[in-house]
């Protein structure tokens, strides 16, 4: 029988793995009870009790660096992230690509996978994809795909690409990439409906800080889920600018429930197909009318619309269209290096990513009205 996860446990293990024992914070620390709590309700392989111990002290030891190293130059914390970029939609809607593509622009900066994964020390402009660390893990990623280049179907992605908030937001433990481990209804109701994250993106502003110490830029930060939170986001990023992904959110639903999948395999558990459908469908609906609930308070122009549809049939284009609505130049230097990235990326490059809403239990007459406010409100182009 598989030992149960211990938070003391974990926490030591973060102070072991990094000689440090001064957090900046322990607003982590009521996420990671209810979420450590939930998990020990669900019988777990023993290998995936070690899998996720080892990554929850891993990121714990990640912020005892953060916490170490800005305590070091507290200067850092003077310093200002202005006008970020937050992009944000129903998951599975096209936000991979729209990161990616403005992560090509010289002028901005986005937080790459690598350094999200290693953050201290933080690297120099100049050495962004040329850090040891960035380098070691291009090798890995090569070797990964070489074996399972299957793999690449899911996710755009690359130690050199930007990647989600959530890999530090999940630093503070409330945040989705945890919920994913599994049927977590206790930990994903508490997340949605009393977590205040107002501690975690104060934190992200901090690992932000830390990371343009010596690379700064104007942020692209891009988490589906930042939809569920644009309120807070306001409070910690009073000049923050929105773009949300449109997509038909069928396809998007699908999509959603099929990456899912992986989370729970990663946790030594298997997948509950139709927990899936039910939890991946609610939550797409959620970030739909969080998103709209929040646009009527705000204001409709707070909000930047693109859709899927347009960027796959005329990416360029679009993103011109994107920039001239953020207020920013579309250069020359950022239109060719989105058109090398577009070549360097084609569709489908390590595959079809295929999937069928009915091995989830979901049929599209049913899903359709249950985004009824959403698809009578923006025009979103069906597929399939």
């Amino acid at each position: 029988m598989a030992s149960s996860l211990n938070v003391e446990q974990i926490i030591e293990r973060a102070h072991q793995s990094t000689g440090l024992d001064q957090f900046d914070s322990d607003s982590f620390m009521e996420g990671l009870e209810i979420l450590v709590a939930d998990m020990n309700g669900t019988e777990r392989s023993q290998e995936g009790v070690d899998r996720m111990t080892a990554s929850m002290a891993k990121l714990l030891g990640d912020r005892l660096k953060v916490t170490d190293y800005l305590a070091k130059r507290p200067d850092l914390l003077a310093r200002p992230v202005e006008r970020p970029v937050f992009v944000f939609g129903i998951p599975r809607t096209g936000t991979t690509l729209l990161s990616n593509l403005l992560a090509t622009d010289p002028a901005r900066r986005s937080p790459l996978a690598w350094e999200i994964d290693d953050p201290v020390p933080p690297a120099s402009s100049a050495t962004l994809k040329t850090d040891p660390r960035a380098l070691v893990r291009l090798e890995e990623e090569r070797a990964r795909l070489a074996a399972h280049p299957e793999h690449g179907k899911y996710y755009r992605s690359s130690a050199i690409y930007p990647n989600e908030c959530m890999f530090f937001i999940g630093h503070d433990f409330k945040a989705l990439m945890w919920e994913s481990r599994g049927k977590l209804k206790t930990y994903r109701d508490w997340l949605f409906n009393e977590a205040d994250l107002h501690s975690s993106y104060i934190y992200h502003r901090k690992f932000l800080q830390l990371l343009q110490a010596d690379a700064p830029g104007v942020w692209n930060l891009k988490m589906p889920s930042h939809a569920l939170w644009l309120d807070t986001i306001l409070d910690v990023y009073p000049d923050a600018r929105f773009v949300w992904a449109h997509r038909d959110p069928l396809t998007a639903t699908g999509s959603f429930c099929s990456i899912i999948t992986l989370g729970p395999r990663s946790a030594g558990v298997q997948p509950d197909y139709q927990w899936i459908g039910e939890n991946c469908s609610w939550q797409a609906v959620e970030h739909a009318e969080r998103i709209m609930n929040t646009r009527d308070r705000i204001g409709e122009k707070r909000i930047i619309d693109v859709h899927y549809a347009d960027l796959m049939r005329d990416p360029v284009a679009t993103m011109r269209s994107l920039y001239a609505a953020l207020g920013d130049p579309f250069t020359a230097e950022a239109e060719a290096a989105m058109r090398a990235w577009l070549a360097d990326n084609p569709q489908q490059k390590f595959g079809k990513h295929e999937y069928r809403l009915a091995e989830f239990g979901l049929t599209p007459e049913a899903l359709r009205p249950r985004f009824e406010r959403y698809l009578s409100r923006y025009h979103v182009e069906a597929e399939g």
